[in-house]
């Protein structure tokens, strides 16, 4: 909780530094990304210390995850507002020799990030929690939450046409860094954007549970959800929903297309997961046969 804390009077300190602050950097403010950094962080990490409460085994193995994460996401925001200070690039930078320890060094933070993922994701996807429902949120939410988080590796390394000499790896598909963005966000609305799935799936951890506490609370008006077994079917229609989003983001993405400026192919798979998930979230609202 310290570290989510900490995180959101970051956020707070960004946000003033981003009101008055005019330069910029590929076309946003220097402070944009240590703002949205700050901002996930937060909610990532007081997410996690919610979920690491729930674990009840391995609590030594639980404290040292959370410890792993709490100080490499104050290493990563660290260098990421140390560089916005100094007006450079944080992520795949290789001009100076600086600029190239600070990307070494952000890069164990990331693979340390990673790895505690996992093993919080295992220690709690290990536990049952009140009900069938919330353990299945909890289950599919980490789930896709680490492929998110995993798909930020699609963004390293050398990419085709680059000068390694001053980038190694890049966001952006089809075109180089920078360039038209989406206001604060700064997706690109140019071409393919990485950062999109890797910022949706990774927000599973928090969409899913808050999911499954809202039909909780709608069981006590809809007579259909008081049965823990529709709520249940909802949530795994919830979850191959969640799941195809992220899949579809990341189709998109890595055929150097901007998230705002579908084509045709994207535009029909985005129709038919949406009817699927429709058709299935009707027949899971059917309530069960009883058997005599």
């Amino acid at each position: 909780m310290l570290f989510a804390g900490t995180m959101a009077a970051c956020g707070l300190v960004f946000l003033v530094l981003f009101l008055v602050d005019g330069r910029q950097l590929d076309g946003l403010s220097l402070w944009a990304k240590p703002l949205k950094f700050a901002i996930s962080l937060a909610i990532y990490s007081f997410t996690w210390a919610w979920l690491l409460q729930l674990q009840h085994r391995a609590r030594r193995t639980s404290w040292w995850t959370g410890t792993a994460l709490a100080v490499a996401g104050l290493g990563e925001i660290a260098i990421i507002a140390f560089q916005a200070a100094r007006g450079h690039r944080s992520h795949f930078n290789q001009s100076t020799e600086l600029d190239g320890n600070l990307w070494k060094l952000m890069g164990i933070t990331i693979g340390v990030l990673m790895v505690a993922n996992i093993v919080g994701a295992i220690l709690v996807a290990l536990e049952r929690q009140a009900d069938r429902v919330s353990t299945w949120t909890v289950r599919i939410g980490l789930l896709i939450s680490t492929i998110g988080l995993a798909a930020g590796a699609l963004m390293l390394g050398p990419k085709p046409g680059q000068n390694l000499d001053i980038a190694v790896g890049a966001h952006s598909v089809g075109l180089p860094d920078g360039g038209p963005g989406l206001p604060l966000l700064g997706w690109s609305t140019v071409g393919g954007d990485l950062r999109i799935p890797h910022f949706v799936g990774m927000h599973a951890l928090q969409l899913l549970p808050l999911l499954g506490l809202a039909l909780a609370a709608l069981a006590r008006r809809v007579p259909t959800l008081a049965d823990e077994t529709v709520r249940l079917r909802l949530v795994g229609v919830a979850g191959g929903l969640y799941a195809g989003i992220v899949a579809l983001t990341l189709w998109q993405a890595e055929r150097g297309q901007p998230l705002i400026h579908p084509d045709a192919a994207t535009l029909a798979a985005a129709v038919l997961l949406v009817v699927a998930a429709l058709v299935a979230a009707a027949v899971s609202l059917r309530k069960k046969v009883m058997v005599p």
